[in-house]
């Protein structure tokens, strides 16, 4: 019985690497997914630490009338680019250019404001659909300390303290670790990775089922001497290797691309070893053998190609509301959690980011959750197929 299921599994596995589109689209996907994740993750590095880096680079309008504030300005790193008087659409286009993260405009009653010590006006102008956000902000709060300098200066000079105007003081004490925190990050965006798991073996699956009913090669297989649930099984292990291989691929380029990351820079990290990433790769081997399973007996209830594939996409979807519903009800991380497909595996590499040690039950709960219901799957299926009549739709 094993020789005949090996037959029939290497027979549908020949016959899909025959296909170089499905090649093809397994290396595309094994690559695309990972370097998604990791030019957002880069980007968001590359935008948080172009202050450090590059410094801020702003224009000022009429500086000469404030001296201190120019020079508080260059002391925190900014670049401060003196500029004739100009009219509002000339600013516009000067931040429409992006060369400058915002113009600052020193208005003709500053000095005398300033020495009358009523308040002194400050026009900042800036765009805020560039990517200057924390640069900008950045500017903000030099200004506000200028602000606060200066009325503290003025509260001493009058013998006022200036904690008279600050009664409370307030100490933020921050608990949340790297892990933690790229646990909310990273954990949100890495589950995408575990999607490929239900459409590399779409194809596969269709063609092996449908695809061979109207082929009128599905019943030649079955007039040989194996029993429907060797064919059966032979075709669902075979549809589960372009998705076994592909996963597992994403998963490991993904990894390496976190380890490769400067995620400390923006306050991340991300502590998992290929230990524990074999773990992941083990417990989502059901995974993939559920969506195959779901497929085959999909595909063989279908009555035509075209009607196969339009009732698997379905399918690609429903693993996709479990995590969007956890995350936009902000639900804390549960064990029942582990006992849905694919969010049990979302779950498993968020608590493995975060934690490190989470113990072996969410392994086998994750392991077990997808298994179980893609063995009853082609128990189902393998039963269906034992009728000429309705495999072969006559």
């Amino acid at each position: 019985m094993k020789s005949k299921i090996r037959i029939v599994f290497l027979k549908e596995l020949r016959e899909m690497l025959r296909e170089r589109r499905t090649l093809m689209f397994l290396l595309a996907a094994s690559l695309m997914y990972p370097a998604i994740i990791g030019l957002l993750l880069n980007q968001m590095i590359e935008r948080n630490t172009r202050t450090e880096r590059e410094g801020i680079e702003m224009v000022v309008i009429g500086g000469a009338k404030a001296p201190t504030l120019m020079a508080q300005l260059r002391e925190r790193s900014v670049t401060v680019t003196e500029a004739a008087p100009m009219n509002e659409d000339a600013i516009g286009e000067l931040l429409r250019a992006k060369k400058t993260v915002a113009v600052l405009r020193v208005t003709d009653d500053y000095v005398a404001n300033y020495q009358a010590m009523r308040p002194a006006r400050l026009e900042l102008w800036f765009d805020s659909s560039t990517e200057s956000g924390p640069q900008r902000r950045d500017v903000e709060d030099i200004l506000q300390a200028y602000s606060s300098n200066i009325a503290s200066a003025r509260l001493l000079a009058h013998g006022v303290s200036p904690a008279t105007l600050s009664p409370i003081e307030l100490q933020r004490h921050d608990t949340g670790t790297n892990a933690s925190r790229s646990a909310m990050v990273i954990g949100g965006i890495i589950g995408i990775l575990f999607l490929p798991a239900f459409f590399l073996n779409l194809s596969a699956a269709v063609d092996s089922t449908a695809g061979e009913r109207e082929r009128r090669s599905l019943e030649v297989l079955m007039a040989q001497p194996a029993r429907s649930w060797e064919l059966v099984v032979g075709k669902w292990l075979a549809a589960s290797v372009p998705s076994l291989v592909g996963v597992t691929l994403i998963l490991c380029v993904a990894h390496a691309i976190l380890r490769w990351l400067p995620l400390e820079e923006i306050g991340m990290s991300w502590n998992l070893g290929w230990g524990e990433l074999m773990l992941v790769c083990l417990v989502t081997v059901p995974l993939s053998l559920l969506s195959s399973a779901l497929y085959i007996g999909l595909a063989m209830n279908a009555k035509t190609f075209k009607e196969a594939q339009t009732t698997v996409s379905f399918v690609t979807i429903l693993p996709v509301i479990p995590g969007f519903v956890v995350s936009f009800m902000e639900l804390k991380t549960a064990t029942w959690m582990y006992l849905v497909p694919m969010l049990s595996n979302q779950t498993l590499v968020k608590e493995l980011a975060k934690t490190g040690d989470i113990g072996p039950l969410p392994f086998v709960l994750t392991f077990s959750c997808a298994l179980l219901p893609a063995l009853l799957v082609v128990a189902f299926a393998s039963w269906r197929m034992k009728s000429e009549k309705y495999v072969l739709g006559v």
